[in-house]
């Protein structure tokens, strides 16, 4: 539909496919729920999705002319388009990381890409799963109106979801500013494909709403022998490469501790 009078000046995709519309001319409503029976237009069939010829039922004033009454989708829509910019920005931002930095670490999964997976808005902050060739992380970005940016690289924090509590550690990037993050899986060399990586991710997404997965023991101790384990992953990549420089073999530099544990995005500075 072009040149839409009503709503949002024909902007489409501010109007969902939910959206109940009202002719301006003599106020007869088109819902999608129930369709049009005199232009056998079949119930579901969202407003945007009306032939171009087709016209109000009461008055034949033309598509044009008519206006949104109410919009049961709008806030999922606004919601959707919020979690895309943001989840947008996060993936470009460790795809960046991925292509100059991590792409040659010995650790990493070639198999594997840079995706968002199962994200959704709890408690007005976007959260989701991010997967990449190092690691898979729960991630949680600031509200709109927070600034993040001033979180200390490092720091931690226990999140409380229905099925337990959960440590996160508080990091910025330039492009994502500040988010905090929850370790899954690191390094991600078990994950055979990017597809079953993104079964996992969704997974984990669900049951961590779900109250029968809370843990009877504190999560914290489960949280720090993932920890160890990444730690010893790195100690032993960090081995190989003073190895081999000894042997003055050239290969990639492997990365810090700190690196690592922060998904590869902690300074290469000392520790």
């Amino acid at each position: 539909m072009s040149g839409f009078e009503g709503s949002y000046l024909g902007a489409n995709d501010k109007i969902s496919p939910r959206a109940v519309m009202e002719c301006k001319i003599c106020w007869t409503p088109y819902d999608p729920e129930e369709g049009d029976d005199t232009r056998q237009v079949l119930p579901g069939t969202p407003f945007m999705h009306l032939p171009d010829d087709w016209s109000c039922p009461n008055c034949d004033a033309p598509k044009e002319q008519f206006l949104v009454n109410h919009d049961p989708g709008s806030d999922a829509m606004a919601e959707a388009a919020v979690l895309s910019a943001k989840t947008s920005a996060l993936v470009t931002d460790f795809t960046e990381v991925w292509h100059a930095k991590m792409r040659d670490v010995p650790i990493v999964n070639k198999l594997l890409h840079v995706q968002a997976v199962g994200w959704r808005m709890h408690e007005g902050r976007p959260l989701g799963v991010l997967i990449s060739p190092w690691f898979m992380n729960v991630i949680q970005l600031p509200a709109e109106g927070e600034d993040w940016n001033d979180l200390m690289a490092g720091s931690k924090e226990i999140i409380r979801f229905p099925s337990g509590d959960y440590e996160f550690i508080c990091n910025t990037r330039e492009q994502t500013g500040g988010y905090k993050a929850c370790s899954l899986f690191s390094p991600m060399g078990d994950f055979k494909s990017q597809a079953s990586a993104v079964e996992v991710a969704e997974a984990v997404m669900v049951a961590l709403f779900q109250e029968e997965h809370r843990a009877e023991t504190d999560r914290s101790a489960d949280i720090r022998a993932a920890r160890e384990e990444e730690i010893a992953a790195v100690e032993a990549a960090e081995a190989e490469a003073q190895a081999a420089e000894e042997d003055k073999v050239d290969i990639p530099e492997a990365p810090t501790r700190r690196q690592v544990i922060s998904a590869g995005m902690a300074s290469t500075e000392a520790e």
